[in-house]
């Protein structure tokens, strides 16, 4: 990725960038750990190999970005992402990831990322990154976002659909229309009930619905769609 560049200049700050490093390779994590904390204005707070303790952990360090693999074996960096920015939106999120998937970039920007990179991004361009995105500036193309919002707006053509869900949003969908609680779905899917409760805020917010309920019929509704679509 080339950066613009006026995200290559150094921006003015009295106290280092707090970085945090999610990637469940370890010399991926060293190597970025390395690149990154060479330089006088970014710091290395943290680092896990897994989604589920990098959700732990983050919070309790607060870091200015967070730099997220895209695929994980236990979930997502766009699941983190997500998870960590429904409640702490200060926190900048940094996709980072072997996969140039146009269905992730939408799920990235749909979770809040500043950012999704891919890992053959050269060095000096990542860290321009990680100072572009902890000055709250975007790094994601306008002409990709207004693809996505597009996206959001009409769905895809070929069938009607949950529009800007994820797929575990859409799996809590699916248990919300069962009429499960939290702690159902949680122990159905193998998540935390808080983590699952951040999941059906997310998907009543993305829906434009207040209620449980409402979701319930939103679904019966859609599978009914999609029946007289395929007839």
């Amino acid at each position: 990725m080339e950066l613009r560049p006026d995200l290559r200049r150094r921006p003015v700050s009295t106290s280092p960038i707090r970085v945090f490093l999610l990637d469940d390779h370890e010399v991926v994590r060293r190597g970025l750990a390395d690149l990154l904390g060479g330089e006088t204005d970014i710091e290395i707070v943290g680092e896990s190999g897994s989604a589920a303790e990098a959700a732990r952990r983050i919070p309790a360090l607060r870091p200015d970005v967070a730099i997220l693999d895209g695929r994980l074996p236990d979930g997502s960096g766009i699941d983190v992402c997500r998870e960590v920015r429904s409640r702490f939106p200060e926190i900048n999120a940094l996709i980072l990831t072997s996969y140039d998937d146009e269905d992730a970039l939408f799920a990235a920007i749909m979770a809040g990322a500043a950012g999704y990179v891919l890992k053959q991004i050269r060095g000096r361009d990542l860290i321009a990154a990680v100072r572009a995105v902890a000055a709250g500036q975007s790094l994601l193309d306008p002409a990709v976002t207004t693809r996505v919002l597009e996206r959001v707006r009409n769905g895809p053509a070929a069938e009607p659909g949950p529009t800007g869900l994820s797929e575990r949003e859409k799996q809590v969908l699916e248990h919300i229309a069962q009429g499960q609680t939290n702690r159902e779905i949680a122990e159905s899917l193998g998540l935390a009930e808080k983590t699952v409760k951040n999941y059906v805020s997310a998907v009543l917010n993305k829906l434009g619905l207040e209620r449980r309920v409402q979701a319930a019929v939103y679904v019966t509704e859609l599978h009914q769609g999609n029946e007289r679509h395929r007839t």
